[in-house]
Order: C-alpha cells, then sequence, then structure tokens
C-alpha cells in the first residue's frame, strides 16, 4: 500500500504548506482566531482555540485521502468541527469545493471579504505536491479494514503564539513553532492497532536571512512482518535507531524523558531523581511523541487523560514500525499490581471511552508511556510501580 503512504505525506505537506500561509501575516492571522465552545474544550487549558488553519488542514486531507481512496472517505475522522463564524457572525462549513474559485469564495466569506487571503488559501489547498518515491516497497494492505485519524494543528497554542526564537534544550524545544506538528495516523477499524503514521514539522527549521520556514516529515508503516520507516531509510538516522535499540534496562546515566509541564508532582520528583538532566518538558503530544520517535529521548509519560486518539495514532504507527510503541500507563502498572508485569496493554484507536461525551469519547483516560525500545517501557513502569496514577 505505498500509494496510501505517498498519499498521508503529500497530504502532510499540502497541510504543512497551509499552516505556514496562515502564519505569514499577522494581520491576516489575528482574524483566523476563534475560541472554542464549552463543548469542544480541551479541560486542560483555560481557553483553548481553534483557527482556520486547523479547520481547513483537515479538511485538505480528508478531501485530498478521500478523493484518492473512496473506499476511506468515510472513515476519516479529525479534532475539529467544520463549522466556523467570521466577524458578521456568520456560520460556515470549511470545506474543500470542488473547485479553486468555489473554494477562494467560501473563504472569503470566513474572512470577512478578505479575497487576497482567501485566493492565497485556496491556492494552497488546491495546490498539487510532487513527491519521490518513498521507498516503501508493495505493501498489500486491505482499504476497507483501516481507519484514519487527523489530528490538523497539534500544539494550536504554540501556533497562535508563533514564537520563532525558543532555543533548544539538547536539540529540544520547549516551546515556539517547532512544537507544532500535524499528524495522520492510520489504524486497523477491527483491532485498533496503529498501522501508519506521517508527523509533519511545518516550522522544523527557520531562515534567518528570508524568516521563512522549512518543514520535515517522518514516515512508518508496522503491518504483520514489515515495519519500515524514513528515519531506517536515512542514512544519518540509522545510527540513532540502533542506538535507541539497545538501551539499559534500568534508568541512570543516560536515562532520558520529555515530559508536559503540567504533569504530576509526584511523577515529576520520581524521573527527575532517576534521570537527573535527562528530563525535559515541551509542548504539545505530537511533538513531545516526535521527541521519541527522533530518539532524543528514550520516554514521553504522561499521565492525565487530555491526549487523544488523534494525538496519538500517527506517531505510535512510527515507533511501532521501530521496535517501540505506545502503551497504556495506568493499566500497564495495573497489570503489575496483579503480578502479569508481562502484559502491557497498547493504546488502541478504534474504542470510544463508554459513557464519555464530545471530545472526551477519544481521550486517552490511561495516560500513555511512548517508548523506542521494551526495555525503555519497562524500566519507566517499574519506577512508576509505586505512583498513584
Amino acid at each position: 500500500m505505498s500509494q496510501l503512504m505517498s498519499a498521508l505525506v503529500q497530504a502532510s505537506e499540502k497541510a504543512a504548506n497551509i499552516a505556514r500561509a496562515c502564519r505569514q501575516e499577522e494581520a491576516l492571522f489575528s482574524l483566523l482566531i476563534e475560541e472554542k465552545k464549552e463543548g469542544e474544550k480541551n479541560k486542560k487549558f483555560v481557553t483553548d482555540f481553534k483557527t482556520l488553519a486547523d479547520v481547513l488542514v483537515q479538511e485538505v486531507i480528508k478531501h485530498d485521502i478521500g478523493k484518492q481512496f473512496p473506499e476511506l472517505e468515510n472513515s476519516i475522522f479529525g479534532e475539529e468541527s467544520i463549522e466556523f463564524m467570521n466577524g458578521l457572525g456568520e456560520k460556515i462549513q470549511v470545506q474543500v469545493c470542488e473547485t479553486e474559485h468555489k473554494t477562494t469564495m467560501l473563504l472569503s466569506k470566513v474572512l470577512d471579504g478578505n479575497m487576497a487571503a482567501a485566493e492565497a488559501l485556496a491556492r494552497t489547498a488546491h495546490w498539487d505536491i510532487l513527491l519521490s518515491d518513498l521507498g516503501t516497497g508493495d505493501i498489500d494492505i486491505p482499504l476497507e479494514s483501516l481507519g484514519v485519524w487527523v489530528d490538523p494543528i497539534d500544539s494550536t497554542f504554540q501556533y497562535i503564539k508563533g514564537i520563532s526564537n525558543s532555543k533548544p534544550d539538547d536539540n529540544i524545544y520547549s516551546q515556539g513553532l517547532q512544537c507544532v506538528t500535524i499528524l495522520i495516523g492510520v489504524y486497523n477499524l477491527q483491532s485498533g492497532v496503529p498501522i501508519m503514521g506521517v508527523v509533519n514539522q511545518p516550522f522544523a527549521a527557520l531562515d534567518p536571512k528570508t524568516q521563512r520556514w522549512s518543514g520535515q516529515y517522518y514516515w512508518g508503516i508496522s503491518y504483520g512482518s514489515t515495519n519500515i520507516s524514513s528515519l531506517q531509510l536515512s542514512s544519518e538516522a540509522s545510527s540513532t535507531t540502533e542506538e535507541s535499540h539497545n538501551p539499559s534496562s534500568s534508568p541512570g546515566k543516560g536515562f532520558s524523558a520529555v515530559l508536559s509541564t503540567g504533569e504530576t508532582e509526584s511523577i515529576k520528583a520520581v524521573l527527575q531523581e532517576a534521570c537527573g538532566g535527562g528530563i525535559h518538558y515541551a509542548a504539545g503530544a505530537g511533538y513531545k511523541s516526535l521527541c521519541v520517535v527522533l530518539g532524543l529521548v528514550n520516554v514521553y509519560v504522561f499521565s492525565e487523560d487530555t491526549t487523544f486518539k488523534w494525538d496519538c495514532c500517527s506517531p505510535h504507527a512510527i515507533l511501532r514500525s521501530l521496535g517501540g510503541g505506545m502503551a497504556d500507563l495506568k493499566e500497564c502498572l495495573r497489570m503489575r499490581r496483579d503480578g502479569k508485569p508481562e502484559e502491557r496493554p497498547e493504546l488502541v484507536y478504534n474504542l470510544p471511552v463508554q459513557e464519555a461525551s464530545g471530545s472526551d469519547k477519544w481521550a486517552n483516560k490511561g495516560g500513555l508511556v511512548a517508548y523506542r525500545s521494551q526495555s525503555h517501557l519497562d524500566a519507566v513502569l517499574k519506577l512508576l510501580s509505586g505512583v498513584t496514577v
């Protein structure tokens, strides 16, 4: 299914172009922000925002993948509502139309008649992305068995703030546009197991002369006996991948983790003591997962229930292709307490949370641990076995 993987990457690249276009002019960007309604808010934040970029990116991805693979059209799910309200109070359903002109006219309504902005966004939405062969080889995956999770712009708060001069610590950014990611994950509808993933970083590097951003994308496939990723095909990344598969089984010198600043104090304390200077804090669930994918840290631990299926499906698939994964933290700790440490339940993507409503239906209620090797997962679970999560 090399065609599908290529389509996911192409859609992510088009989405990244839109994200960059929307941020190019501050005066325009201020028009694109709308506070989310109460039912849509992520309870982790006092205020949470959606932007036109969020919605347009999501709809472009759904449109492009659905058009190329009609079997998937009704199985592509995203975070955002497609309804947007303009300055006149008009409710408009954002979508990619049949032609660039029709998309321009629709977007001009959202943008209060700003035709120049609408034309620029529509042009980007309809722009064909050329992509060289990914080198995945032929993989036969029945399309009717697949579902797709889309997070159009993860770390929307960082996207809105637009910090461009953030400095990394050990190549990890705590905040800034570098923490923004576009996430597209494919999973099996029956088992919920992630199969394919793309993590696109639209703002990976800023050219100091032109002040233009360039992006980077990473992909992975884990299906049956096939495990392949963009990192494995990169000679530079191969050594990093190899090293991460031969870790120490116990935390100590060199062991590292990335956390949210909102993590519980008890977990922070335990990991700080075990990892010393190897603790990092960063924005964005997608970006923190990417730090694990790239081998910048050994694990990403999050004990709260404020990440969702769309946050995790794509990096989870890439981690699986590298020999790692993304486990349900609370379930893994419960198994250890029940004397079954060998059972380490992974996150799945097909089951809503019972009796939950709104976005909470798709929350990762047990928290998560993203890891590059089984021994790293075991080490973290051993450390946290005495902590109430």
